[in-house]
């Protein structure tokens, strides 16, 4: 399974079409989040990486794993790594049903006081 997920991550980055969703399967609020968005449509467009179980190198360059374990992290389809905040803005922009909120997510100083939030969601989250 893990050679198919690594063939997965480095097709999708090859092929330019996939934004690569890191998260924390370990997480018991992060891992129903994600659930939820992996339902939605346009999920299947995205490639989904378990940080607390995968191989390191499914994580790519510049990712390591404690940062993809301590904060919520995309790769987009360019190779650009996001987190926090920034990173959930991208991922719901890609999601049809939830684009709207990643447009107003990126207005003005809203990424900056959510990534704020969501600073303290992470020091509360239950592990």
């Amino acid at each position: 399974m893990n050679n198919v997920l690594l063939e997965t991550v480095a097709a999708s980055t090859r092929a330019g079409t996939a934004l690569t969703v890191y998260y924390d399967g370990a997480c018991p609020v992060c891992s129903r989040e994600i659930a939820m968005y992996r339902r939605q449509p346009g999920a299947e467009q995205c490639v989904w990486v378990d940080a607390s179980s995968c191989p390191e190198s499914a994580l790519g360059s510049g990712l390591s794993r404690d940062s993809a374990l301590a904060r919520f992290h995309v790769r987009r389809a360019d190779g650009v790594l996001v987190d926090g905040m920034r990173g959930f803005t991208v991922l719901w922009r890609s999601l049809p049903r939830f684009a709207w909120a990643g447009r107003i997510a990126s207005i003005g100083p809203l990424p900056f006081l959510l990534d704020a939030a969501y600073r303290v969601f992470l020091r509360a989250r239950p592990l």
